[in-house]
């Protein structure tokens, strides 16, 4: 029994409502955790996987040493709201200036994950004995877990379409670090006017301390977001927007226009015309006609740019899944510049669904099939490069079309590389064809051309003004030297993505 005086029963529902509370917000700290170190390392499945683990484990930790705290219950349990309102609230910040400033990432993160874990599983333990005078066990036991878990589903809920998507994982922490404060705050001054609370002035004053510092943090996160950037890229930040789905940022030296998302380089102005000539003149001249088209990815409407110089062009279906770099393509004018207004045009039209969804469901037929999806780098977009979702793209192709794919750099991650180009053989297409273009700004880049008929890729004849490509260095791009050369890694699937893994440990040498 808890040596704690009795509750009233206004007292026990302020009690419920503090569970709740602590439950939503340890697994929003959890949350932005994985979320961030995805954004930052990659493959997602790793840093959920570690943080759920570690913070589970922790949370064992915590209510293994919650046996050895006694005395006034309330005052402790509200000291531990503080302290763990104050870590989760600048871990997301804290880690952002590891990332940027140091090398200790990962020990930084779980160090981080531990001390939330600790104290999060010192909570539960600590508010079933201060409850325990007013239920018997199994009751109070019941009632804690239930509202804990409950406080879980409504964080899993608000994370990705509230938190995430309005404030980004920066804001998103301090904001949960100031809700969490609330449960200090509620518990202090509802129940110092019915029982004596020990160390009632040092508790107001920490709690006004720690609201007033992460108040500060919150108004400054723009311009601490602002200064971050501006140290982790090379160039002048001039565009950042967190969105449900990736984090996007337009930085701009001089003429140097570049887009990055989730912090990866996805063009540069420079020579962006050599990567997305590439992408979409090779397959057009070889496809039999090209008047109704597919492109999955290409939300910045530069590859839509170079499709719309055909004059026999009818259509263009662009899917891209985040709204936001449709309108980033649409109303910078920056983009405007690279893109002109490409989005805009009647023949174009764009549809933010899922491309693997939209696959699955389409009953069109395309006479060309782009694929400008970002990298594999994690989960969900390695499920974008498998035998699969191949296999569905050959469905949507027309009798005669051609299908050609963004597949990473053939010389910095070739058994990547490689790996695409297999992997599109073994979804059923009779031919295949990898070629390379070198790209000042990101070295040598591959592509995987395929079709159902053969195609010859020793004779060009581009119809449409190009600034790059001519017809005699064409033939040039399927060649590869020695030192890129197929490498027999096998295929990638749903079930095994090994293209993630391929992916992850060729740039991890390069870095």
């Amino acid at each position: 029994m808890s040596n704690s005086p009795s509750l009233s029963k206004r007292g026990v529902m302020v009690l419920v409502f503090s569970i709740f509370l602590a439950g939503l917000c340890s697994i929003i700290y959890e949350l932005l955790i994985s979320t961030a170190s995805s954004y930052f390392l990659g493959d997602s499945v790793k840093q959920f996987s570690i943080t759920i683990g570690v913070y589970m484990a922790s949370m064992g930790l915590g209510a293994l040493v919650s046996r050895n705290i006694n005395g006034d219950l309330l005052s402790k349990f509200i000291l531990i709201e503080i302290i763990l309102a104050f870590i989760g609230g600048i871990s997301i910040p804290l880690l952002y200036y590891i990332y940027a400033y140091t090398e200790v990432y990962y020990a930084g993160m779980i160090f981080l994950i531990v001390l939330v874990g600790v104290f999060t599983g010192l909570e539960v333990p600590l508010l079933t004995r201060i409850m325990d005078g007013y239920f018997e066990l199994k009751v109070n036991i019941s009632n804690v877990f239930s509202f804990d878990y409950l406080g879980a589903l409504f964080a899993t809920l608000a994370f990705p379409f509230l938190i995430l998507p309005s404030l980004g994982t920066f804001s998103g922490s301090v904001a949960t670090g100031l809700l969490n404060m609330a449960i200090g705050f509620i518990n202090l001054f509802y129940f110092s006017k019915t029982r004596p609370i020990k160390n009632r002035k040092g508790l107001i004053n920490l709690s006004i301390l720690v609201t007033i510092v992460l108040l500060v943090v919150l108004f400054l996160a723009k311009d601490l977001m602002a200064s971050w950037e501006n140290d982790i890229y090379d160039d002048r930040v001039v565009y950042s927007k967190q969105t449900k789905y990736q984090k996007i940022v337009v930085t701009k030296e001089r003429d140097d226009v570049r887009l990055y998302l989730n912090g990866n380089l996805q063009f540069s102005s420079q020579d962006e015309h050599r990567y997305h000539e590439a992408l979409v003149h090779i397959p057009f001249d070889k496809a039999k006609q090209h008047k109704e088209v597919l492109m999955l990815g290409g939300g910045d409407g530069l590859a839509a740019r170079e499709m719309l110089k055909y004059e026999q062009l009818d259509s263009i279906t662009i899917v891209d899944i985040d709204p936001g770099i449709i309108d980033l393509a649409n109303n910078s004018s920056l983009m405007i510049a690279l893109n002109k207004e490409s989005l805009k045009n009647p023949k174009v039209k764009v549809l933010n669904v899922d491309a693997f969804k939209f696959l699955t469901r389409s009953k069109e037929k395309y006479d060309v099939v782009i694929v400008d999806l970002p990298d594999p780098n994690n989960t969900s977009l390695a499920r974008l490069y498998s035998r699969e979702f191949y296999s569905n793209i050959r469905k949507v192709v027309q009798e005669g079309g051609v299908v050609c794919i963004q597949s990473t750099s053939a010389y910095f991650s070739p058994e990547a590389y490689w790996c695409i180009s297999r992997t599109v053989d073994k979804a059923g297409f009779n031919h295949v064809y990898p070629y390379h273009v070198y790209l000042p700004s990101f070295g040598d880049w591959g592509f995987v051309m395929a079709s159902q008929t053969p195609l010859n890729t020793q004779d060009f004849s581009f119809e449409v003004p190009t600034r790059f490509l001519t017809e005699e260095i064409s033939s040039s791009f399927f060649e590869f030297p020695k030192d890129i050369l197929p490498q027999e890694e096998g295929v990638s699937t749903l079930d095994k993505p090994i293209i993630l893994e391929f992916y992850l440990d060729s740039w991890k040498k390069m870095y």
